[in-house]
């Protein structure tokens, strides 16, 4: 059975989600991956030990807490009602947050560790040529680093794609407006419609494989996650 008009709008969802939750963790990551990569701050360790919870966490956890801290009760639900926000639970919006959360590692790892694979000599070589530090970084680091940030974009978004307890917990289950894929095929399995959801589930398998030839065609099984 074709895929119907729920499930392309669930795909549309899923796509316009992983995009905008992939632009946003770039441009957070970046100075935080750097920060990582060559802070001296005894903070270091600890911070970078937060970065990396979500990938231990389950989804539903993480979900759950953000669910208490975004919802009516929480404080920074409280504090988005006092500004006449509303909530941002159960929304598009709630959906952005917990993925930039949940995929915060997927994004911040590889960029970290091409910033550490720079090393110094680059930057002093520019400041010496007078180079200012941000004419530094755009004009040198980050052409360094360009397979760095092509891998944490492709991971970002491809793991937003996939992820399922997350959005669940924060989103919901409505239809055009927080059903992502993922919850859709959870949805077709659940009223028994196998067909649809083969359908759904081989595409994300097909998407999955692509995204991993990708990674390692390009940089080689041994620097894809570099």
């Amino acid at each position: 059975m074709p895929l119907d008009a729920a499930d392309w709008a669930a795909i549309r969802l899923t796509l316009e989600l992983a995009s905008l939750t992939t632009v946003l963790l770039l441009l957070l990551c970046t100075p935080l991956a750097w920060w990582l990569a060559h802070g001296r701050s005894r903070w270091r360790a600890v911070v970078g030990a937060v970065v990396a919870l979500p990938l231990v966490l389950p989804p539903t956890v993480i979900g759950f807490y953000l669910l208490l801290l975004l919802g009516p009760h929480g404080w920074v639900g409280q504090a988005t009602q006092a500004l006449g926000l509303g909530t941002v639970v159960f929304s598009f919006a709630g959906l952005v947050i917990g993925s930039m959360i949940y995929s915060l590692p997927f994004v911040v790892q590889p960029l970290q560790n091409a910033f550490s694979a720079i090393g110094p000599r680059p930057l002093e070589v520019a400041a010496t040529l007078r180079a200012s530090p941000l004419d530094c970084f755009f004009s040198v680091v980050v052409p360094l680093a360009r397979p760095g940030f092509i891998t944490a974009a492709i991971l970002g978004f491809a793991h937003t794609v996939g992820e399922f307890g997350v959005v669940l917990m924060i989103g919901g289950n409505i239809p055009g407006k927080t059903r992502v894929v993922s919850v859709q095929i959870f949805d077709h399995v659940e009223a028994m419609e196998f067909a649809q959801a083969h359908w759904l589930a081989g595409s994300m398998v097909i998407f999955s494989f692509l995204v991993m030839l990708a990674l390692h065609a390009r940089r080689g099984p041994k620097a894809a996650w570099s």
